[in-house]
């Protein structure tokens, strides 16, 4: 099945290995931190990883600038709260959930930053999850350029709305126990197979 050579989807913190493997077979992306904010949609700053037990979501807290009304806000102007510590409890749990597979210490180190103490003077979410996808597309090998904005009249491939398949089965650390655990963050298979 043949594509447009411009694929545009939603944000998305740490989104699932589907999204990232959709997003290295086209020739450019479009991320579209511009969607309307919607507080239910918690994919785009919520991820979820694998520890002793399951399935876990880790959750970075927004918020709102003030004066402006909910329907209008876009994704783009959601700041990052510094609530509940957020980036340490993160941290605690990747390196609990994570700390004995084969590429946690190798790779964790490019994370790091991501998980500093806050507030980052103005950062948003969508500022949040570019160095994020900056960080992942390296280790990847991602070549897929990254535009800025959405040009005009180029056919695209809208996944906006559209739920991305799950990739292919991979080694996960406690698949022996659990099973495989499907649709989790790039992070559980990066950590486990190192691509």
């Amino acid at each position: 099945m043949s594509h447009a050579p411009l694929l545009v989807v939603p944000p998305r913190l740490f989104a699932p290995a589907a999204y990232y493997d959709l997003i290295a077979g086209y020739d450019a992306v479009y991320v579209d931190y511009d969607m309307r904010y919607n507080k239910r949609d918690k994919a785009v700053h919520r991820y979820d990883i694998a520890d002793a037990r399951g399935r876990l979501s880790l959750t970075v807290p927004v918020s709102h600038p003030e004066g402006f009304s909910s329907g209008r806000l876009r994704w783009s102007d959601i700041g990052v709260s510094a609530h509940g510590r957020w980036w340490e409890v993160q941290t605690v749990a990747l390196e609990s959930a994570y700390g004995g597979t084969p590429y946690f210490e190798y790779l964790f180190d490019s994370f790091r930053p991501l998980f500093g103490p806050r507030p980052v003077e103005g950062e948003t979410i969508a500022d949040l999850i570019r160095r994020a996808n900056n960080v992942v597309r390296r280790i990847m090998g991602i070549r897929t350029y990254f535009l800025k904005t959405l040009p005009p009249d180029v056919p695209f491939d809208d996944y906006r709305t559209t739920s991305v398949a799950d990739c292919a089965p991979y080694r996960q650390l406690r698949q022996d126990r659990l099973g495989f655990i499907p649709s989790l963050s790039i992070l559980d298979r990066l950590f486990n197979e190192g691509h």
